[in-house]
Formats: structure tokens, sequence, C-alpha cells
């Protein structure tokens, strides 16, 4: 007799165990979905982390950075010439393979292309660092400085070099993820207006 009481306890037990997890989800599909909310509640609390906003066909949002030079520039002082905004930092191999086409680009075309090379220098190895590879580089184009990483994070550069190309009314044209060479960037400015 206690066998048999005992299996109907252990089905009874079954049938409860069975109708609870019917009834009511599962504590860990109720964590997963607290969790999915979090993260976008996160996401929308990070300052610049709107992904729709820096997208091509709509104007690059302006910023004011100091440049490597000490001066404050903003991307809107440069509104009616074609720009190639572009995100890098030192330690980045395509960034130095990046950099002598954008110089020679640079050279042939800047009575019409404005280049701002603006370093991620929150992540950089500070700024004798960038002086140095700027000497070495011979760059003469603006080098601003986003020293709380605010543009970048703006801008998507999480990939690195990241750049993007605007017309003279400052509507975003395209972005590019990865080093360009002089040839691609003379493709991607002949176009636009």
């Amino acid at each position: 007799m206690n066998k048999n009481l005992l299996s109907i306890a252990i089905i009874i037990l079954a049938v409860s165990i069975v109708f609870v997890n019917l009834w009511k989800p599962s504590a860990t599909e109720e964590a997963k979905k607290n969790n999915s909310d979090e993260e976008i509640t996160n996401m929308e609390d990070i300052p610049g982390a709107d992904l729709s906003e820096v997208q091509e066909g709509n104007p690059a949002p302006d910023f004011e950075l100091t440049t490597l030079e000490g001066e404050k520039m903003k991307l809107s002082d440069y509104k009616g010439k074609k720009i190639i905004l572009n995100f890098w930092a030192t330690w980045c191999p395509p960034c130095k393979a990046e950099m002598p086409h954008m110089q020679e680009f640079y050279e042939k075309n800047s009575d019409e292309i404005e280049i701002l090379a603006v370093n991620l220098t929150n992540v950089d190895k500070g700024q004798d660092a960038i002086k140095g590879f700027v000497e070495e580089y011979g760059l003469t184009f603006e080098i601003p400085l986003d020293e709380e990483g605010m543009i970048g994070m703006q801008y998507q550069a999480f990939t690195i070099p990241t750049s993007y190309v605007i017309d003279s009314n400052g509507i975003i044209q395209k972005k590019v993820v990865g080093p360009m060479d002089e040839e691609m960037m003379k493709d991607l400015t002949e176009n636009i207006h």
C-alpha cells in the first residue's frame, strides 16, 4: 500500500508541475522578456545611439570639437563644401593604410572637398601619439579630437576607419566602413553636389 501511495503522490506532483508550467510562463521566458525590454530602454538612454539619425539621405548632425591645433571647429562651418568625415585612431592598421591615400586626395581636391579626420581620442594613445602620427604621414587636413567619444558614438564609428561622404548641403550621401583609397574617394565624391 505504501508503494501505491508513493506512486499516486509522484503522479500528482508531476501533474502539478505540468499544470504550473502551462498555466504561467516559465521564469526564464519572463527573464528574457524583461532583459530585452531593459536592453531597448538602455539603448535609448545612450546619448548618440539613435541609429536612425545618421543614415544616408539624412542631414549630418552638427558637432563642435577642438582640433589638434587647439581651435574650435563645427561641422556646419564647412557647409557649402563636400566633406569626407573620417573617424580613426593611431593604432588602427587600416587607418594607417588609408591616410596616405586621403592626403593625396586632399592635396588634389582641397579647393572643393574638405577632409575632417576625427581622431577617437578617448580610445587612442594621447595627443603626443596623434601629433607624431600626423607628422609621420604629413597630414594637412583638419584633425578634430573626439576626447569624450560622443561624436564617434553618434556617428556609429564602432569599426574604424569609418567615413561619411557629405554633400555641400550637409546631407549624408554615403557611409563607408573600412579603409578607402584615392580612387574610391574620387568615385564617391565625383557625382555629388
